[in-house]
């Protein structure tokens, strides 16, 4: 692994460590942004996971941030840790690949029985014409697997994002902000370089 790339990833992970010590409520709460044609959305989802390979992610695979990574599989990712120092975020940037099915079922397995059954009952980001309808759906789906374990759905899986960028953007008085930003280049390899803040 490129040393400045193991470097960047070392102090995200010291930075979460941090983040969970200081008592932050949802530490791995992360902006994901995504786009498609002149659309760019974004929303809160929790990381799950991250290694070498990257920074993992669950959601239902036809809802609106699935419809836009299968499109344009690229996006950006942003925590916000106002716990540590005078704030500190992280941002990442990079293309976005499917998990293997093998990586999905294992994180669906471990989840609570309610979120299964949620996976299964609902249809993200699709109109929904009152909250008696997703009721009925959750009943239903809760008939069919009684008794036995929640297989996962089809529809449903997980993510990784795969940093091209990664910038460390520490806080500091008067916004005087230090920003050191992480980049591989065309030739995979990685640079530092700081940036005004």
């Amino acid at each position: 692994m490129d040393p400045l790339y193991q470097e960047a990833l070392a102090a995200f992970g010291d930075l979460l460590r941090q983040a969970q010590a200081a008592g932050d409520p949802e530490p791995t709460a992360m902006t994901l942004a995504t786009s498609v044609g002149d659309r760019v959305s974004a929303r809160i989802v929790l990381l799950k996971g991250h290694d070498e390979r990257g920074f993992r992610f669950h959601t239902n695979y036809e809802s609106a941030k699935g419809d836009q990574l299968h499109a344009h599989p690229r996006a950006a990712l942003c925590f916000h840790w106002k716990t540590l120092r005078n704030g500190v975020q992280v941002r990442v940037e990079g293309r976005v690949e499917r998990l293997a099915a093998d990586e999905s079922d294992a994180y669906f397995a471990s989840r609570p029985r309610g979120s299964q059954i949620g996976a299964w009952a609902s249809s993200q980001s699709r109109t929904l014409a009152d909250r008696d309808e997703f009721d009925a759906r959750i009943a239903e789906v809760e008939r069919r697997f009684e008794g036995g374990p929640v297989p996962r759905p089809p529809h449903w899986g997980g993510y990784r994002v795969v940093p091209d960028r990664i910038e460390l953007w520490y806080g500091a008085d008067f916004r005087l902000h230090e920003r050191q930003c992480y980049e591989r280049g065309a030739d995979g390899r990685w640079t530092r370089r700081m940036l005004f803040p």
